[in-house]
Formats: C-alpha cells, sequence, structure tokens
C-alpha cells in the first residue's frame, strides 16, 4: 500500500492546504482526496509541483508499507 504523507509535509511547512492549492494550482478537493490516501493515481507533473511547493522530494510525500494491503473497492 503505498501512504501519502502530504499533511506531515504541510505541518512540517506550516503551511495550510489553501495556500498550497493555490501554489500547485489543484482544487482544495482534488488535493484533499490525494491527502486522504483515497486518490488512486497522482501524475507526475502534480507531484512535481507539490516537491516544488513544499521543498521537498518524492520520497518525502509517498512511502510503501508492504504490511498493509490495499483497501477494496
Amino acid at each position: 500500500m503505498i501512504i501519502v504523507n502530504l499533511d506531515v509535509m504541510l505541518a512540517r511547512r506550516k503551511m495550510r492546504l489553501g495556500d498550497l492549492a493555490d501554489q500547485v494550482g489543484i482544487s482544495i478537493q482534488n488535493l484533499s482526496v490525494l491527502k486522504t490516501g483515497k486518490a488512486r493515481a497522482v501524475r507526475f507533473s502534480t507531484l512535481d509541483a507539490l516537491c516544488k511547493a513544499l521543498d521537498c522530494q518524492p520520497g518525502d510525500l509517498l512511502a510503501h508499507d508492504a504490511s498493509q494491503e490495499e483497501p477494496e473497492g
């Protein structure tokens, strides 16, 4: 299972979701879906924009946890 650590990075940068949405050009709703781990995919261009806005690496935002199973449906 892929874990999204967007909330962790937002807290570290003391940034609100709305501010990130404005910087990246993505709706708050779409960022919220990503933040909660409900997104099924993320574009590299989106990941690039998030990393630039948060001054981080993709590995700071995404992690793999083999011990957890993917949720059904």
